[in-house]
């Protein structure tokens, strides 16, 4: 059984369809990247899997039950959706504390992970002072204190440095080595890329696809990749021709769906310079890019 699954999930706000009718299942023991553009539903989604957020219509459970239902829900999910949620007059050390007890779970538990999550010398410092990478860390911390057969994290990332993100990777992939199970949002696609076994992707509210890392780019075709001073002319003969074009700044476009030489004999016959031009296999972020941009995608979304 599915750790998560959800079935038609709806959720309106007034006339805003924030999640239309997503029906998925998190499978146990990976990492799965949860991803989408702004506004796509991934926060509303996991606010309604933790009972925070009332469904408009569907069902969403863990471990086939809702949120409310299961028994001690503190010690099998751990969740950080914003932050660490510590009053900024207490120190780390002392929500860590408070948290423990409310969960009871030993003091000694507090110790082990401001070491895991690497604050242990700001154990004493007020969480009020903290960065943004720093309050991430902490709501981690508080996240695994019961030591939880599963973990729900939105935006992990956010605020972390290079050195940070690369712990998180590790972190994340620690946990899924033990068993537990991860389902983690992010619009960090390259780190994601490493860090995840399975990626569900949303658009619109509504589910894209929902596959391994490896299927997903094992069902796209080589892209090629252009960078040219005139790259809105030429994405708009490419996509005359049928191809599938995604702008990658003001002078790059990713191009699918389309070959090298076919490339350059539409820019030679429109006189566009090619400054760079390469092939090659598609990452997650021109899968991602290429199925949340895809015209027939957001024409079902609606």
């Amino acid at each position: 059984m599915a750790v998560i699954e959800t079935h038609e999930l709806t959720k309106r706000f007034g006339s805003v369809l924030a999640v239309d009718r997503l029906s998925l299942e998190i499978e146990a023991g990976a990492v799965t990247a949860f991803l989408g553009p702004n506004g796509a539903g991934k926060t509303t989604t996991l606010r309604m899997l933790l009972g925070l957020v009332q469904p408009t219509g569907g069902t969403a459970t863990i471990w086939g039950k809702p949120y409310r239902n299961l028994s001690d829900p503190l010690h099998r999910v751990g969740a950080v959706l914003e932050g660490s949620g510590a009053h900024p007059g207490r120190t780390a050390r002392s929500h860590l504390l408070i948290q423990a007890m409310a969960a009871r779970v030993s003091p000694s538990r507090v110790d082990e992970v401001l070491e895991q999550t690497g604050i242990a010398e700001a154990g004493n410092r007020l969480a009020g002072g903290f960065s943004l990478g720093m309050r991430q860390r902490l709501g981690l911390a508080t996240a695994l204190l019961p030591e939880p057969d599963l973990l729900i994290l939105d935006e992990p990332a956010n605020g972390l440095d290079p050195e940070g993100v690369r712990w998180l990777r590790d972190l994340l992939r620690d946990l899924a080595g033990q068993g537990r199970t991860v389902l983690v949002s992010s619009h960090i696609l390259a780190e994601v890329a490493q860090s995840a076994d399975r990626a569900v992707i949303l658009d619109h509210g509504r589910l894209v696809t929902q596959a391994s890392l490896e299927e997903l780019t094992a069902a796209q075709c080589q892209v090629v990749r252009i960078r040219t001073p005139r790259a809105d002319d030429l994405q708009a003969a490419l996509t005359a021709d049928g191809a599938q074009v995604v702008a990658d700044g003001h002078d790059r476009i990713t191009v699918s769906g389309s070959s090298p030489e076919r490339v350059a004999t539409l820019a030679a016959e429109r006189s566009i310079p090619i400054f760079e031009s390469t092939t090659g296999a598609m990452r997650l972020e021109d899968v991602f890019l290429r199925l949340t941009s895809a015209p027939e995608a957001q024409q079902e979304s609606r």
